[in-house]
């Protein structure tokens, strides 16, 4: 019976990963929850797979999820301290899944436990890679990849002094082959509809936008030890191929599955084993053909950014990724349009220095340096808007 903490319960990760617990009760028992503000939805998982602890990052939200678990034989805790305790405690998988920065410390602090983690949270490795990494070398922890393309390479991975390239693929979002003018005037309600994957709002964006292919070649950088320009990406709309390695040999090994989270989620629970999953198999009869086109950089210019900050290292994959997250946030609330995202990023990368951190306090005075920089240049492009609209007028 392997024994599972859940870091982001209530979020899409979570729901798919507690979906393959209940079909494997004989294999799976949650030892811990947690969620960031859902304190109800926490409280009904909670009676429903009995954790020995549950935590809610809201403090706020403590006395309300104490009061709905009052009587259940469950420890409750909240606020940033208790996710890092939490995820330190007696387990032998993590399931590291929450989104942000808000992720960072609990995810490493279990690595630092010497627990091993099936990572879903980009920001450990986008932002801290080299801290995690170093973490895990040390106390022996394995990162297991949930992201569908990482999780792709690591099954097909073999000896890495024989790959020439990796690829993940990209499915292109939904703007994949619309003029880049009319990006200008699409909406949040537009960009957050996949067209293959059923993902949260600010995951869906950094689709639309390619930065979400950019900040996992960051991840791939870390997980798989090759050098940036090893890396690469591939457009396949039907995002059935999920990765690629090419071998010094000229082979190339593929896998292949459907878009579905709980197969690559199925493969980390169980690894170094394999449990059947409920998803619908492949047809490639039916299916017929494979597609795939290399990605325009100038209509997505949030990957080109992605490359660059990869290329330069030290701490612009962390100013990257905090200037992304302040962007893409002004977008859903309607503050900034779909393609000033990547030149809020832009511009915030180009005013940012650029240092080596150290420790994780490092990474995060440069997340809030990044994240206040970029709320400047939001407000510049929501003024400027608005004086252009004025003398439109």
């Amino acid at each position: 019976m392997k024994r599972l903490t859940i870091l982001g319960a209530t979020g899409s990760v979570g729901a798919s990963t507690l979906d393959l617990v209940a079909r494997n009760p004989d294999r799976f028992s949650v030892t811990a929850l947690t969620a960031g503000k859902d304190w109800r939805r926490l409280a009904e998982l909670a009676r429903t797979f009995r954790p020995d602890h549950v935590v809610i990052a809201d403090e706020a939200a403590f006395a309300d999820l104490a009061e709905a678990l009052a009587g259940e034989p469950v420890t409750v805790s909240a606020g940033a301290a208790a996710l890092a305790a939490v995820a330190r405690e007696p387990a032998d998988l993590v399931v590291a899944a929450i989104v942000g920065a808000a992720g960072l410390p609990p995810t490493l602090a279990a690595v630092e436990a010497g627990i091993p983690v099936a990572l879903a949270n980009k920001e450990a490795l986008v932002c801290a890679g080299s801290l995690m990494t170093a973490a895990a070398a040390r106390t022996g922890a394995a990162l297991l990849p949930i992201d569908s393309e990482h999780n792709a390479i690591f099954q097909v991975l073999e000896d890495r002094s024989r790959v020439s390239r990796i690829v993940l693929t990209a499915s292109g979002g939904p703007f994949r082959q619309m003029p880049r003018e009319a990006m200008a005037a699409v909406t949040p309600a537009q960009a957050v509809k996949h067209p293959t994957w059923s993902m949260g709002a600010k995951i869906s964006i950094d689709s639309a936008t390619l930065m979400n292919k950019g900040l996992e070649l960051i991840e791939a950088w870390h997980l798989f030890g090759v050098r940036p320009d090893q890396l690469g990406v591939l457009v396949h709309p039907q995002s059935l191929v999920h990765g690629l390695v090419e071998y010094v040999d000229g082979s190339v090994l593929a896998q292949l599955g459907p878009a579905d989270m709980r197969v690559p989620i199925a493969h980390a629970l169980a690894w170094p084993e394999r449990i059947a999953t409920p998803v619908e198999r492949l047809d490639l009869a039916k299916i017929g053909r494979l597609e795939f086109e290399e990605p325009d950089r100038e209509r997505f210019p949030a990957l080109a950014l992605a490359e660059a900050a990869l290329a330069e290292g030290q701490c612009r994959p962390c100013v990257l990724n905090a200037a992304n997250e302040v962007a893409v946030a002004a977008f859903l609330e309607g503050r900034i349009g779909f393609l000033e995202i990547a030149a809020v990023v832009a511009a915030t990368l180009e005013a940012m220095d650029s240092r080596c951190p150290e420790s994780l306090a490092d990474v995060f005075e440069t997340d809030a340096r990044a994240r206040a920089v970029a709320q400047q240049y939001v407000t510049r492009v929501k003024q400027s808007s608005f004086a252009g609209q004025r003398a439109a007028g």
